[in-house]
């Protein structure tokens, strides 16, 4: 077991699981209602592709400046109030996108609060069952967590489309918010309590220094492979459904039943299953081969997505699913590599950067993409070809960087 102790008195490993990735499904179901609806808001503020990629990324941006603070002092404090914390500001971030965003600005820096609000949940969450496992229980606790944010991450697109249809845009973030507040109530009335974790250096500022964790070589590895991999992922997640409509509009296609909010759905359901299935793949032929077969897949895909999707609609379609499955098939795989390759007295600093790393390419990926369309011209064939085209150059580079510093398994894994 690991050093948390495993689970408390009567709240089985299974059911802590549960309670927290109920919770998760929760608070983030409402995480991808503003790129859902993206293509609706270009003209409706008058935004440039530019515009709209910064107030995705706004998203990124506040979660890779939250998480070294909040991640890293779980080392000290129950998560659980740092979770909670999280939980309040998406809350409060999606009301304030329901009430008083009406532009660039109020919209940016709604998008900012709720980012801050997943950088208080995700790897806090995260880090609630790390404590407590250890091993091959590791690494499926840490599917199961990813799987569930996959899945309120996939039904996101999907659910703000239908209650934007009902209640339109403004009752998409009023209903995302009221989830949000239930996932509180949950953790609040039902998560276990955790001691604080006695340390010899206390509440000094050692609390924060970051270098151990930049020196554990297996684990930064983990971590820059996240980086990049969060940039495709954000890029996706940030333009699949705009992408989709362009092709459409071309290609002159009616799209009542795969619409392009239904296959942005099914591209993050099949990743989540993806997401699950790669982690089981990585412990039976190898951690570091899975990752390294997905970031060549990833290569392909891209390349493929932006310069052949383009021209037809079900072409197009098609590759998003599968290329969201490329890339959500070692997203378990990585996370499990940084938390299981982590000092345990430092695991929440080490989950704390990997996150900062992962969110900041997460913060590039859609700027890169809508920067690339505007100095293109606008979206066109090549102006897609290019702006999906990039992602495979940075992936090459954590491809490179991720066989130099030579990761190792965690316990369990196939050592091929």
């Amino acid at each position: 077991m690991s050093e948390g102790g495993g689970p408390p008195a009567g709240l089985s490993a299974g059911k802590l699981v549960a309670l927290v990735c109920t919770a998760q499904v929760l608070a983030q179901i409402g995480a991808y209602t503003w790129p859902a609806l993206l293509p609706d808001f270009i003209p409706r503020w008058g935004l440039d592709y530019s515009e709209a990629g910064w107030i995705t990324a706004a998203f990124y941006l506040a979660y890779m400046l939250s998480v070294p603070i909040l991640v890293t002092l779980t080392d000290r404090i129950d998560p659980r109030w740092v979770y909670l914390y999280g939980v309040g500001c998406t809350v409060a971030g999606h009301l304030m996108f329901a009430f008083m965003a009406d532009g660039f600005w109020s919209a940016t820096i709604a998008r900012a609060i709720a980012g801050m609000g997943w950088a208080g949940t995700y790897m806090t969450g995260l880090k609630l069952l790390a404590d407590r496992v250890d091993g091959k229980m590791l690494s499926r606790a840490v599917t199961g967590h990813a799987a569930s944010l996959g899945i309120s991450g996939a039904l996101s697109f999907v659910f703000a489309g239908i209650v934007a249809d009902i209640w339109d845009w403004r009752g998409a973030f009023v209903v995302a918010a009221g989830c949000a507040v239930a996932a509180w109530l949950i953790v609040a009335l039902y998560a276990p309590k955790q001691p604080p974790r006695p340390s010899s250096d206390g509440w000094s500022w050692s609390l924060f220094d970051f270098r151990p964790v930049f020196k554990n070589r297996s684990a930064l590895a983990y971590s820059i492979g996240y980086c990049i991999h969060t940039w495709e992922m954000g890029a996706m997640r940030g333009w699949a459904v705009a992408f989709l409509a362009y092709v459409a509009l071309r290609d002159g296609v009616e799209t009542t039943y795969f619409g392009p909010t239904v296959m942005a759905t099914a591209m993050a359901l099949f990743g989540t299953w993806a997401s699950v299935g790669g982690n089981e793949l990585s412990i039976r032929l190898g951690r570091r081969r899975l990752i390294r077969l997905a970031m060549a897949g990833s290569m392909v895909c891209a390349l493929a997505m932006g310069f052949l999707g383009s021209f037809n609609y079900p072409l197009a379609a098609g590759l998003v699913v599968l290329y969201g499955m490329v890339i959500w098939l070692d997203s378990s795989s990585l996370t499990a590599g940084a938390a299981g390759s982590a000092d345990p007295q430092r695991r929440g600093a080490t989950l704390a950067v990997h996150s900062m790393l992962g969110y900041g390419g997460g913060f590039v990926g859609p700027i890169m993409v809508g920067l690339i369309l505007d100095l293109s011209g606008g979206p066109s064939h090549m102006a897609w070809g290019l702006a999906f085209g990039h992602i495979a150059l940075a992936m090459l580079a954590a491809r490179i960087a991720f066989t130099l510093l030579r990761p190792r398994g965690l316990e369990g894994d196939s050592t091929r």
